[in-house]
């Protein structure tokens, strides 16, 4: 079976230089932005994703190595295969706790949207939630997405206390990536059940950062969400 050093070449051998650069801005990596210092090669997010299948058999301790990387698409192929391998695995509960363990090298917003609800939501649906609750109030900014990013699985099976909380939670926070997840996150309970986004807004619209409300109404009509912007409603 192919192992990680030709995973590495493999990936390697796929290095689009121009499109790296984009992604280096795309993903804020300058000084002082919330990606400084991370490392491109120009991979689709499709190409990754047949690397991940590929080498779906790679151990955990390989896992680990590539979340090491310094490579941001070996990280992500790493969370890939994670992910892949939680569906058909009997072994969640470890994948749950190594992705928990790791949460240090989930350091983007696609390395999390890719994969926190797939794991850590799915698994924590019928559990003690209170975990994503630490993870809210983390002062890693990547853990503080996890928390809220991790509710969409609850979302997708029509809970929605968690999310409304942890949004409550992330409500003050100052960074615009969190701004824009819990918007996100609001949009989608609203894109299944609007009455229930609509009373967690009317309590809070007027206190949230301006992102965020753009975000969870977004798909309002038009009228209504001037309603909003205006603090109208």
């Amino acid at each position: 079976m192919p192992d990680i050093k030709e995973l590495k070449k493999e990936t390697l051998s796929k290095a689009n230089p121009e499109k790296a650069r984009i992604l280096k801005t795309f993903f804020k990596t300058g000084k002082g932005e919330y990606g400084e210092g991370d490392s491109f090669l120009g991979i689709t997010v499709p190409e990754s994703r047949k690397i991940a299948i590929k080498y779906s058999h790679l151990s955990l301790s390989d896992i680990n190595e590539l979340l090491e990387s310094k490579i941001h698409e070996e990280r992500l192929v790493a969370l890939l295969i994670l992910v892949n391998n939680y569906k058909s695995s009997q072994e969640k509960e470890n994948i749950f706790n190594f992705y928990l363990k790791n949460t240090k090298y989930i350091n983007n917003w696609d390395l999390v949207d890719l994969s926190a609800d797939k794991i850590v939501g799915d698994h924590l649906i019928n559990k003690d939630k209170s975990i994503l609750y630490n993870l809210a109030k983390s002062n890693n900014i990547w853990e503080r997405r996890i928390s809220i990013i991790s509710t969409f699985h609850f979302i997708k099976n029509n809970q929605f206390d968690d999310t409304l909380k942890i949004s409550k939670i992330l409500l003050n926070d100052t960074h615009d990536l969190i701004h824009k997840a819990v918007g996100w996150m609001l949009r989608e309970i609203g894109k299944r059940v609007q009455e229930v986004e609509e009373h967690f807004l009317k309590q809070h619209y007027k206190l949230m950062p301006r992102t965020m409300l753009r975000y969870a109404i977004e798909k309002f009509p038009e009228e209504k969400r001037n309603a909003y912007l205006k603090g109208a409603v």
